[in-house]
């Protein structure tokens, strides 16, 4: 790994290829052989250039932000579509290709999710596909979490869908495959026009990623992949001692198919305060933070995000924290209201 760092340095190649990279991974970049997808080696989520003002755009809710923010500020409309995977999203959509004016230009789809950790299955994409070709829109698929997932269950690509590329672009990162956040490096692989857009848009936004940022990229996509192998064991391990540990404090918590979050519903006797106020009475009195549903979207509200960022055993303190929290709260909040509720 070292010497191929060497090399890649003495060559003094300002923007290192993305075709070194193998087709061991399981992200979109092993698709390049088989469906001639094209790439752009520096990208992240964004509103393409291929997308303008007033365009509609149909995005999951709850989502993460930037699936909506990102085209809201390149002057487009949104319209929310479920989250989940199911038949009801396509009936959703076929509601909003209908009723909307003018006709949505695209719609995004992220799975494993970000809050929700829903994930897809490959039935659901062809189903997909075969929709968006049906009514000529474009699908833009965010697969960064590809790679943090369970139980030796990896989840598929929208691009192994035969002929996925006439319509789709997907999007990865090296951030949660790699640890790497902050120092943001990504590709999107999929239809040549889209592709050609966003290249367009980039080059008049920045000149390329930290070249040693890049090297160390390409080090670690050609590199083993026992980091990979041991960041998804860590998740595992975190999420176990979570769904556990918060169980029997009186939480329940669902096990998270992938991704590094839990998607927890709101304790039944705390419901009414919805996720803002209940996410701030566990800061205030459980030492514990998470992020309120809402944020992710008005259908995120009854949730909180629980991010799998501590150890085992910080975890089991927080577990601990609930349960004193739960078994008081009876007593000790029994005059909190509701923010929308006061005068």
């Amino acid at each position: 790994m070292a010497e191929l760092a060497d090399k890649i340095v003495a060559s003094g190649v300002q923007n290192v290829p993305a075709i070194l990279v193998d087709d061991r991974r399981h992200d979109s970049l092993r698709f390049l052989p088989d469906w001639k997808s094209n790439y752009v080696p520096d990208g992240e989520v964004g509103a393409l250039g291929a997308l303008g003002p007033g365009d509609v755009v149909l995005v999951p809710n709850p989502s993460y932000p930037i699936h909506a923010f990102g085209f809201l500020m390149a002057g487009g409309a949104i319209r929310s579509v479920p989250s989940e995977p199911t038949p009801n999203f396509f009936h959703t959509l076929e509601r909003a290709i209908v009723h909307s004016i003018p006709k949505p230009t695209a719609v995004v789809v992220c799975y494993p999710a970000n809050p929700t950790a829903y994930v897809a299955t490959l039935d659901f994409y062809k189903d997909l596909i075969a929709f968006a070709k049906k009514h000529d829109i474009l699908v833009l698929s965010d697969l960064a979490y590809a790679e943090v997932y369970f139980d030796n269950n990896p989840p598929p690509s929208l691009l192994q869908v035969p002929g996925a590329s006439d319509i789709a672009v997907e999007f990865t990162s090296m951030s949660k495959t790699f640890s790497m956040p902050g120092w943001r490096i990504g590709f999107a692989v999929g239809n040549e026009r889209v592709i050609a857009a966003l290249s367009r848009v980039k080059s008049y936004l920045d000149y390329g990623a930290f070249t040693p940022v890049q090297v160390a990229a390409t080090v670690a996509l050609n590199g083993s992949d026992d980091c990979v192998k041991e960041m998804r064991a860590t998740y595992k391990r975190r999420r176990d001692v979570l769904v556990e540990s918060f169980g029997r404090a009186g939480w329940h918590v669902p096990s998270p198919r992938a991704s590094m979050f839990a998607w927890a519903p709101i304790p039944e006797s705390f419901k009414t305060l919805g996720s803002v106020e209940f996410s701030k009475l566990l800061v205030e009195k459980a030492d514990i933070a998470v992020s309120p549903g809402i944020g992710f979207g008005e259908y995120g509200e009854g949730f909180v995000r629980i991010a799998l960022v501590e150890n085992e055993q910080r975890i089991r303190q927080a577990a601990r924290n609930v349960r004193r929290f739960l078994e008081n709260a009876p007593e000790q909040l029994h005059n909190v209201v509701p923010l929308a509720t006061r005068r």
